[in-house]
């Protein structure tokens, strides 16, 4: 059944989010319905929903076919699993069964992520390749985003602040298609209290205005200043790095335009995921807010990849922070702290996937956050003694940009590369 599916998906035209400028011209002329009635103060949810099925069909057709089947067996199980969880949080509450939950929730992710690495490791997939079909058929593009999203559900229904839980606006806050290829990661209530209270006209115009600016600034970045930076220079200065004669010359060169390409890259997806969602009349958070400008690691945290920050600061560092503090594991709570810094980056790095570079990423960012704390600990002991202007404020800029940016060296993988030609 499942072959037949993806035989009849395959047939359909296949368009990515926002990869293709054709994909903007269909969006636009398949909004202009809604924006119409979203300035008459009305929204439309039969077109809403219309909106959604097509252009998730044309995401997930084509080549992604299987992903599309992925999808659909997905959000089944999460809006089951949320359901179920919240009837039972209406009669009890037990930690148990709270955690099974979230489990369960992260479970389609985890399998995803760690399948390959366990079978690969145990050469699992060399003797039984019939086994790849397995995080196949459970990916899709989009995974880790709807997952936090479901994860989110469950911590604040165990919470009580969700005292109501509708099967079809889950499904509707799970299947936002502006935002579902590449975040920002919305929260359920903020979601859900734009889904019931369409703008007024006032601020719908306002919002239309902002979105269209943050589309066009999104193709400057992304087909612009992204594709320069990826297409022509990177290859060259990483060329240029494998030949070795000029090896640090090379390195830096790939550090900075791999640094902005990924900035102007992921911002211009954020901003057109933003901006159609402000055409829509939904006030999706930002991602970015000039994060090169930081003073320190800690603020750069606060303006890059914002709603992924704020997502693991309040649902993993908060949530291990108060129960390390309740539990009184550490006298010290700078030492809970830090605790609770390097926990936080290491799942970051798990996150984005099981190789040494995501990993001392992880661990590098963390220092980086534990070293900053304890500075700012003692700037404020010896704030007379130490100077404040706006030189010193350029040169904690320009030293966390390059602490950053060699953050992204890592990330990048290239040194991995690097040291397989060498060795």
């Amino acid at each position: 059944m499942i072959n037949t599916l993806e035989q009849m998906f395959s047939k359909i035209v296949y368009y990515s989010p926002y990869e293709r400028p054709f994909y903007f011209i269909l969006l636009g002329v398949a909004l202009i319905p809604l924006i119409i009635q979203l300035l008459r103060g009305n929204r439309m949810m039969w077109y809403q929903n219309i909106l959604t099925l097509t252009f998730l069909w044309l995401s997930f057709s084509g080549p992604n076919a299987r992903q599309g089947i992925a999808l659909i067996l997905y959000v089944l199980w999460q809006t089951v699993l949320v359901y179920a969880y919240f009837k039972y949080r209406q009669q009890r509450n037990k930690s148990s069964v709270f955690y099974v939950a979230v489990a369960l929730a992260i479970l389609p992710l985890f399998i995803l992520k760690l399948f390959p690495f366990l079978a690969n490791q145990t050469m699992l997939l060399e003797h039984n390749p019939q086994l790849r079909f397995i995080p196949m058929t459970i990916g899709f593009l989009g995974i880790s985003y709807l997952t936090f999203k479901a994860v989110q559900m469950i911590m604040e229904i165990r919470d009580g602040v969700i005292k109501e839980y509708s099967v079809g606006r889950y499904i509707q806050f799970l299947l936002f298609f502006p935002t579902i290829s590449s975040g920002p990661i919305d929260r359920y209530r903020r979601f859900e209290k734009d889904l019931l209270h369409p703008p007024s006209k006032e601020t719908y115009v306002e919002m239309l205005s902002s979105g269209l600016n943050m589309i066009f600034l999104g193709f400057l970045y992304k087909f612009i200043l992204g594709n320069l930076l990826g297409t022509q220079l990177l290859p060259r200065v990483q060329d240029f790095a494998l030949q070795r004669e000029n090896l640090f010359l090379g390195l830096l060169g790939t550090m900075y335009v791999y640094t902005f390409y990924l900035f102007f890259d992921f911002a211009g997806y954020s901003l057109f995921a933003v901006g159609v969602s402000k055409l829509m009349g939904y006030d999706t958070p930002i991602n970015f807010n000039k994060p090169f400008l930081s003073h320190n690691i800690k603020e750069f945290w606060n303006r890059w990849h914002m709603s992924l920050s704020f997502w693991f600061r309040d649902y993993v560092y908060m949530r291990l922070m108060f129960t390390l503090m309740k539990k009184k594991v550490f006298k010290s709570r700078v030492v809970a702290s830090n605790v609770g810094y390097f926990v936080l980056f290491l799942v970051m790095g798990f996150w984005h996937g099981l190789t040494w570079y995501y990993i001392v990423y992880g661990l590098y960012h963390a220092t980086l956050i534990c070293l900053t704390d304890a500075w700012i600990r003692f700037k404020r002991k010896h704030k007379k003694q130490l100077p404040s202007n706006m030189w010193t404020k350029g040169l904690s800029i320009v030293l966390t940009f390059h602490a950053v940016a060699f953050s992204f060296l890592i990330f990048s993988g290239f040194l991995d590369t690097l040291l397989k030609t060498i060795f």
